[in-house]
């Protein structure tokens, strides 16, 4: 009987081929049940909304869409994007027919420890970046009138609600792009890199074209976080830089009065914040693979078995070993013969004696016995049981 060879590990990028079923029809199945999927929730969600702002006098902007203030806008903004989230790992499950998990990292999970760690290395870079941004002056000329300081108060209220909703539309990015699209080019072509570039192209067209400095600097975020997560075994790297950006980024736009309302995101950075952006991103990648040199996460992942991932596959019964004949019990030998009883002799006959009838008489009268004298009379006795004690006449 020969063993079978060892199925070979995949690193996170060729996940895909996970289970044996990948086909190159899957992922542009996939495409469409998550882009489909995305534009029906968000135009029923938008629909409502709308409807609920047009009922409650709520004014109208350029675009069409109602005005329900800065902080409620840019929360409605952010879930939309986290709506991608679900969709990417249904597609993965449905279509692709792979453990979800198996986009969040080798291990089939999202790692909790390493992603701690990461978030530990993200905020010194992320705070030199906020830093920065209070510093530099921005590319704009005519901006350059004073903010005005939106309050404590308000900016408490807003940095709770953005503390909601930026992790889950951060980390919706990431499972887009870093995830389910680096995957679905990795299971095609076998080079990391040709994986990591449309990912990362992709990504920075989705922000919009503003300025060349802010679409180089997207750019080279995506590739960092697409190698991160290639070397890493896992987003949960990408996830901690991107989660800490987007809370810095928003923090300081909901810190001035209507900075939320602002339409400009990271491809509109001036060259100065572009220049910092790129150091810190480029810092935060070097500490993250000094901590992965160190304390090594897992990088590969090994495949199911395919009867373990077919489920119309032939199951084979175990082979289970024929159970040992039993010996046969014991041949004990017949019980001796016990000797006869001694032979007793008969018992002698005794000769019938003579039988003397009782004497006859009156039943419970006695003999009267004969008088001596002649003067004794006959004396009377009661009967012997009470049914005697009335004699019918004779």
């Amino acid at each position: 009987m020969t063993t079978p060879a060892p199925s070979p590990s995949l690193p996170y990028h060729r996940l895909a081929r996970l289970t044996g079923r990948h086909r190159w029809w899957r992922p542009l199945l996939g495409l469409l049940l998550v882009l489909g999927g995305w534009i029906l929730g968000v135009g029923f969600v938008d629909a409502v909304t709308y409807a609920v702002g047009k009922a409650s006098g709520r004014p109208e902007l350029p675009d069409g869409s109602v005005d329900f203030g800065p902080l409620p806008t840019t929360a409605l903004e952010l879930s939309y994007i986290a709506f991608l989230l679900p969709l990417v790992l249904l597609a993965v499950r449905w279509t692709e027919r792979r453990p979800a998990g198996s986009v969040s990292s080798v291990a089939g999970r999202l790692r909790w420890g390493w992603l701690a760690r990461c978030l530990a290395v993200a905020v010194p870079a992320v705070s030199l970046l906020a830093l920065a941004s209070m510093v530099l002056p921005g590319g704009d000329p005519e901006s350059s009138a004073p903010a005005e300081w939106v309050g404590l108060p308000a900016l408490l209220v807003s940095l709770a609600v953005l503390a909601v909703f930026v992790p889950f539309q951060a980390a919706a990015e990431e499972y887009a792009f870093r995830g389910w699209l680096l995957q679905a080019v990795g299971g095609l072509l076998r080079s990391p890199w040709c994986a990591m570039l449309p990912q990362a192209a992709l990504f920075a067209a989705a922000h919009g074209w503003g300025t060349p400095w802010g679409f180089a600097d997207l750019l080279v975020f995506g590739l960092v976080a697409g190698w991160l997560t290639v070397r890493t075994g896992g987003l949960e790297a990408a996830v901690a830089l991107h989660v800490l950006n987007n809370l810095m980024g928003f923090g300081v736009a909901a810190a001035v009065v209507d900075g939320l309302s602002s339409d400009e995101t990271a491809a509109d950075l001036p060259w100065q914040l572009a220049l910092v952006d790129t150091a810190m991103i480029l810092l935060y990648a070097a500490a993250v693979l000094w901590l992965a040199r160190r304390n090594p996460p897992q990088r590969l992942a090994t495949p199911a078995p395919a009867s373990a991932v077919h489920p119309f596959a032939a199951y084979a019964p175990p082979q289970y070993p024929a159970p040992a004949a039993y010996p046969a019990p014991p041949q004990y030998p017949a019980p001796a013969a016990y000797p006869a009883g001694p032979q007793y002799p008969a018992p002698v006959a005794y000769p019938a004696g003579p039988y003397t009838p009782p004497p006859t008489g009156t039943y419970g009268t006695a003999p009267a016995p004969s008088p001596g004298d002649g003067s004794a009379a006959p004396v009377e006795h009661p009967p012997a049981h009470p049914r005697d004690a009335w004699r019918p006449p004779r």
